[in-house]
Formats: structure tokens, C-alpha cells, sequence
């Protein structure tokens, strides 16, 4: 990527990759920094817990599927398709798992699949967790409006949500919480005028 970027000239990167694709934003941080092209990140605010929210902040999948014996026994698992090992041994729970694409094994013992794509409702998501007696959810902080209904139908059902905490930004990568921002900076950095591959730090 780094003879990619230099061998092209580029003015600057914009890293708008998923909030939990660590390595590729890693990736892209090291690439930039050594063909001595500026990075910006783009990365959407995480969500926030509000009044009535039984939130249980996890550092890992990990960490997460160790929370899980003590909070409930019928768990709506959103983490996605990757990662599920994490929580293939919790043989006295039953899943469902929802992905937008069928996920990779090992997956736990007792799993029913739901392959769906948001943007989802809160009507939508309530009656899910109701049909399911689902009685304890497990999220990405992923941030966003498409997926976040079901914290919305959480809240109203009273259940817990362990929610697991992005990882951090490779270091000295500037973050920006939308495209305007991301804009904005590259302009600062002077980034977007002719010939700024040039002159762009």
C-alpha cells in the first residue's frame, strides 16, 4: 500500500473502514506514515447510554462472552459474522446470531441463525427479542442510526446489553466524526487544491 500510494502520488488517505476493522486501519496507518502521506480517520460517534439503559461495557468478544452466564440464558448475539469462537464454549446458553452473512465456526452449541441487513425498527427489533425471549443482548459499540434500534427495544424491555468498546485508533491517527469533518481537514492540511500531492504534509 505504501508503493501504491507514492508510486501514485496521492495528496492524502481517508480511513472510512468499519470501527472494528483494527487491522486495516493499522495497515493504513503504517502505510501512510511510511510514504509520508497524512491520514485521517473517519469514524462515526459511538453510541451512548441514556436514562434506563443497563449497559455492561466489555473490552473484548472475549470479555463479553465471560459477562454473559451471569446476566442471562437466552442471548441476541449482533457482533457480526467473525469472532464467535469467543463464545462457542457457553454450552448452557441459547443464541441468536445475526449477521448479514452466514458466520464463521466455531459457533456456539445451542445457535439459531437470522441473516439480516439493517437498518432496522424499533417495533421490528421489540418484537424479536419478545418472539426469542431474549433476556440479555450483546452489541458492537458500532455507533450509527441503522443498527441502533435494538438498544432502543432493550431499554423499553428492561434487558441488559453488554456492549463491547471499539478498539483504539492506531496512535497519532486525527479522527473525525463525519465526512464534513474529514473535508475539512484535508483542507486544512491543504490537501484537496491542484498539485497537492506536492505540498500536502
Amino acid at each position: 500500500m505504501a508503493a501504491w500510494l507514492s508510486e501514485h502520488r496521492v495528496a492524502a488517505v481517508i480511513d472510512a473502514t468499519h470501527p472494528f476493522a483494527a487491522a486495516i486501519s493499522a495497515n493504513a496507518a503504517a502505510a501512510a506514515t511510511a510514504a509520508g502521506v497524512p491520514l485521517v480517520a473517519l469514524r462515526r460517534p459511538g453510541w451512548q447510554p441514556g436514562p434506563g439503559d443497563r449497559w455492561h461495557p466489555a473490552d473484548s468478544l472475549e470479555d463479553a462472552a465471560a459477562r454473559l452466564p451471569a446476566l442471562g440464558r437466552r442471548v441476541f448475539l449482533t457482533t457480526g459474522r467473525l469472532g464467535l469462537a469467543a463464545f462457542a464454549g457457553l454450552d448452557a446458553l441459547h443464541f441468536l446470531v445475526r449477521s448479514v452473512e452466514p458466520p464463521e465456526p466455531p459457533l456456539p452449541r445451542h445457535t439459531r441463525l437470522l441473516l439480516d441487513r439493517g437498518p432496522y425498527t424499533v417495533e421490528g427489533e421489540r418484537e424479536l427479542l419478545r418472539t426469542y425471549a431474549a433476556d440479555v443482548l450483546v452489541t458492537k459499540d458500532s455507533g450509527g442510526p441503522a443498527t441502533a434500534a435494538k438498544l432502543t427495544a432493550a431499554r423499553e424491555l428492561g434487558l441488559p446489553v453488554v456492549v463491547v468498546r471499539r478498539p483504539l485508533p492506531p496512535p497519532g491517527v486525527r479522527t473525525v466524526p463525519d465526512v464534513a469533518g474529514a473535508v475539512a481537514e484535508l483542507e486544512r492540511l491543504g490537501c484537496l487544491s491542484r498539485g497537492a500531492a506536492d505540498r500536502c504534509p
